[in-house]
């Protein structure tokens, strides 16, 4: 989505931040504006003058989300849209793996990570060589990597895939038996919903692996009539718990099809902020798990990525041209 379609963007930078602290009024307090509002000015400004673009992940903080980013989504939006760009540098307001998925799919472009501490417990849990020790002990089978791995790990795979599409391409090879990485909890939600044996690793994310059955049944014993949607990274109780398991992207068209009167969002913190900026009629139950990596990107550190075009993301070219193959193919499947 296309974020500055949502404003009528006057060309007074005073009209175009106060339309923004007006839509954001409910989850951004009044006092903290005047400190976004000068970085959300300037970030704007550089944007034009570099011929950059923001992409930010759902799990930015709505400062970000909404008020400098070009284009929001899950990691196989953004991935999509990093593909059809024609700006000259991409600003990832998200984590590596999807600042260096961006890199793969555009070696020609500057690609920037505001800061390189935001890293993910998913893709820090496997190398390369733990591929290819998988692939001498499971020969000939398919290895279908999530998105959110390193560049050296999806190079060692046949197929990316997202939240969002992992059952479908899992199915779509057509083979008895999958080697699935990196997150378990995934697998295994993959594994109950297809006939294909999955083999599993054993990641996790360590946001979504805080969340427990219990905490998601007091939620349900206090407010009857709430809607608990859950990201499949949670573990099994968890999701056995929710009334929809769905990616980011999954969830925000439940609630807009759904229209629930309370939902809980069983997932990073900030999304819950971000969409109950589109849907102020709805109570947010916020249990509040944060990911210490996505909130290393803040305003100022994306601001200081743009004047001084920093940090620049960089994939040796063997290594992108066979991850190419893997992430491109989770992007053709997307299309049919």
């Amino acid at each position: 989505m296309k974020r500055t379609e949502n404003f009528q963007f006057a060309k007074d930078k005073a009209d175009v931040t106060e339309a923004i602290r007006t839509r954001l009024q409910n989850v951004i307090p009044d006092i903290e504006w005047p400190i976004h509002a000068p970085l959300i000015d300037a970030i704007h400004k550089l944007k034009s003058e570099k011929n950059a673009i923001l992409l930010a992940h759902n799990y930015q903080t709505p400062e970000i989300f909404h008020g400098v980013a070009d284009y929001t989504g899950d990691s196989l939006g953004l991935a999509q849209i990093a593909r059809k760009t024609d700006a000259e540098v991409i600003v990832m307001c998200g984590v590596e793996f999807m600042a260096e998925t961006a890199k793969i799919l555009n070696p020609e472009k500057k690609v920037l990570i505001p800061d390189q501490r935001a890293g993910c417990s998913l893709a820090e849990s496997i190398s390369g060589q733990d591929v290819r020790n998988l692939k001498k002990r499971y020969p000939n089978v398919p290895v279908v990597t999530y998105v959110n791995t390193s560049a050296e790990v999806k190079a060692e795979s046949d197929v990316c895939c997202t939240s969002a599409n992992a059952i479908e391409i899992v199915e779509a090879l057509n083979s008895d038996r999958v080697i699935f990485l990196p997150d378990n909890y995934l697998g295994k939600y993959v594994a109950d919903n297809t006939d294909v044996e999955v083999i599993l690793w054993e990641g996790t994310c360590e946001v979504h692996e805080k969340f427990s059955a219990k905490e998601l049944q007091d939620y349900r014993s206090s407010i009857p009539e709430l809607k608990i949607i859950a990201h499949p990274e949670c573990p099994p109780e968890v999701l056995a718990e929710a009334d929809f398991v769905g990616s980011t992207a999954g969830m925000i068209k439940y609630v807009d099809h759904e229209r629930p009167s309370s939902v809980a969002m069983i997932t990073e913190c900030s999304m819950s902020d971000n969409v109950a900026v589109e849907f102020p009629s709805i109570q947010f139950i916020r249990p509040c798990n944060l990911c210490p990596h996505m909130k290393q990107i803040t305003l100022p550190k994306i601001l200081a990525s743009l004047q001084e075009l920093k940090f620049e993301i960089q994939v040796d070219s063997l290594t992108a041209d066979r991850a190419f193959t893997a992430v491109n193919r989770m992007l053709d499947f997307s299309k049919k």
